[in-house]
């Protein structure tokens, strides 16, 4: 750890500018050649004032959105709004790449096609937020309530440790990790220990998505992309699984059990540890 850090104050001194957290991770990883910035997360302190203090009001907030337009939409791009009411808003397609809104209430709010790329919500209220066709590409989510999110159709290579996504809808989602930028480390969807019983993930991509300990009882996994998933110690119990693809998953002590339309599985004797997984 000690020649991480010595390697990573020599690479951070060869650069004219500011690292924001993210960043400072995401170089780690690059470092480390094996980590991902995901896995490193966990390292960032975000109990600072940058991470849970608002730069403005929610009247602030507002202002700022009733003068978008489609073609000029809200730019709040690394803006600190952690901890604001934020309930109920429309914003428009807005730009919020690495914004930080960490606890905050975003609940019935409207994020149609908003950029959330690098942005920080851990432990926001994200319950009945339509997220329909939305960027989330390595953003932060952890711990927050998600119950009955909207996300169809959406980029999303998220971590949702830990996260409440009970009746969200993840369709037509591509979840997927990114092969492009391995040399900063795999970028993918976490969702270990998250609920997302009743979820439905209809069509979604979700190739490599590490969910282990996770609840997806009753989910809707229907046409589902899972090869080279991390599922053990989930649960999928009473799951829709039709045409759900499991080649090279890993389903150590998953449950798999009464699932619906089993026989479409493709791939399941494919599966890694699938003698393990439970199924009777």
């Amino acid at each position: 750890m000690f020649s991480l850090i010595n390697n990573y104050e020599r690479f951070i001194k060869s650069f004219k500018y500011n690292f924001s957290l993210l960043g400072l991770v995401t170089a780690m990883a690059f470092l480390s050649n094996s980590a991902s910035a995901q896995d490193l997360i966990d390292m960032v302190d975000i109990s600072t004032p940058a991470m849970t203090e608002a730069q403005m009001t929610r009247d602030e907030v507002v202002a700022i959105l009733e003068q978008a337009t489609e073609t000029s939409p809200a730019d709040f791009t690394k803006h600190r709004l952690s901890g604001l009411d934020l309930s109920g808003l429309n914003f428009k397609r807005a730009d919020m790449r690495w914004a930080r809104l960490n606890n905050s209430d975003l609940s019935g709010s409207i994020m149609r096609g908003v950029n959330l790329d690098l942005a920080w919500m851990v432990g926001a209220n994200l319950e009945n937020v339509d997220m329909t066709d939305a960027r989330l590409f390595s953003a932060q989510i952890q711990r927050a309530n998600l119950k009955n999110a909207i996300l169809d159709g959406a980029r999303v290579a998220a971590n949702f440790k830990q996260s409440d996504l009970r009746g969200a809808s993840f369709r037509n989602a591509d979840m997927s990790a990114d092969m492009k930028n391995q040399s900063m480390g795999l970028m993918g969807t976490v969702m270990t220990s998250a609920k997302a019983d009743g979820a439905d993930f209809t069509g979604a991509n979700m190739s490599r998505l590490n969910a282990e300990f996770a609840k997806f009882k009753n989910a809707i996994l229907d046409n589902v992309d899972l090869s080279g998933a991390k599922l053990g110690g989930s649960d999928l119990t009473g799951a829709s699984v039709k045409g759900l693809i499991l080649n090279n998953t890993d389903v150590d002590s998953a449950r798999l059990l009464s699932l619906k339309n089993e026989e479409s599985i493709v791939g399941l004797d494919q599966a890694i540890n699938l003698n393990k997984a439970r199924r009777e």
